[in-house]
C-alpha cells in the first residue's frame, strides 16, 4: 500500500508492540470466577421461578377460580345482589367453621352509576364465646352504570376491612388466610387496651 491509501484507512503509524505476559492466576480472572458463580446463582432463581410459576399455572386450570353468573342491568335490585353476594361467597373454600351473614349499607347515586354497597361479616363463634366481640368484614359494591343497556351484566367488586387490594369476581381466588389474619390483628388491638 501507498502512504496514501494508508493514511486513508488508518493504519499508518500501526505497530504491533509484543508484551511479556504473566500466566498466572490474575485477580481479574477470580473476580470472572465471582461473577459466573453469581450468574449461575441467578440463573437457578431464576429457573426456579419459572418453574414454580408453571406449577401455579398448571394447578390453576385443574382447579380454576370459581364465579356465578351475574345477573344483568335490567334483573337487578338490592336483594337480587344480596342474593348474588350469597351464592358468590358459596363458591369459596373455608372451613365450615366460618359463619357470615351479608347485610345491605346503602344506594349511592353518582353522577353516571349507582353503588350498592353491602357488607359481609365473618366470625368464628364457639361454645366458649358463640357472640364474638371481633369479627371480619368484606365489603362489596355493586356497580349499575346508568347509560348502559339493560342486557350488560352489572359490574362487582370487593375488598377486605383493613386491606387496599381491589378483587374482582372471578379474578381472585379467596384465601380464608385473608380473614384469618383481620380477625388476629383486631384481637392483638382488643389485649393491648385496657379497659
Amino acid at each position: 500500500m501507498d502512504k496514501a491509501q494508508k493514511k486513508m484507512d488508518g493504519t499508518e503509524d500501526f505497530k504491533i508492540q509484543k508484551m511479556d505476559v504473566d500466566p498466572s492466576p490474575t485477580s481479574q480472572e477470580t473476580d470472572t470466577e465471582e461473577d459466573n458463580g453469581n450468574l449461575n446463582e441467578l440463573a437457578l432463581a431464576v429457573v426456579k421461578s419459572a418453574v414454580s410459576a408453571a406449577v401455579k399455572t398448571v394447578a390453576e386450570e385443574e382447579k380454576p377460580i370459581k364465579n356465578i353468573k351475574w345477573v344483568t342491568h335490567g334483573e337487578f335490585t338490592a336483594e337480587t345482589g344480596h342474593k348474588q353476594i350469597e351464592e358468590f361467597i358459596l363458591t369459596w373454600e373455608y372451613q365450615n367453621r366460618w359463619v357470615y351473614y351479608v347485610e345491605f349499607i346503602e344506594k349511592e347515586d353518582l353522577v353516571h352509576s349507582y353503588h350498592y354497597n353491602y357488607c359481609v361479616r365473618w366470625s368464628i363463634p364457639t361454645a366458649k364465646k358463640p357472640m364474638l366481640q371481633v369479627t371480619a368484614s368484606a365489603y362489596f359494591t355493586i356497580k349499575i352504570i346508568k347509560n348502559k343497556p339493560l342486557d350488560m351484566p352489572i359490574e362487582v367488586f370487593y375488598i377486605f376491612e383493613g386491606l387496599s387490594l381491589v378483587h374482582r369476581p372471578g379474578m381472585t381466588r379467596f384465601q380464608e388466610k385473608w380473614l384469618r389474619d383481620i380477625i388476629e390483628a383486631k384481637n392483638i388491638l382488643m389485649e393491648s387496651i385496657s379497659f
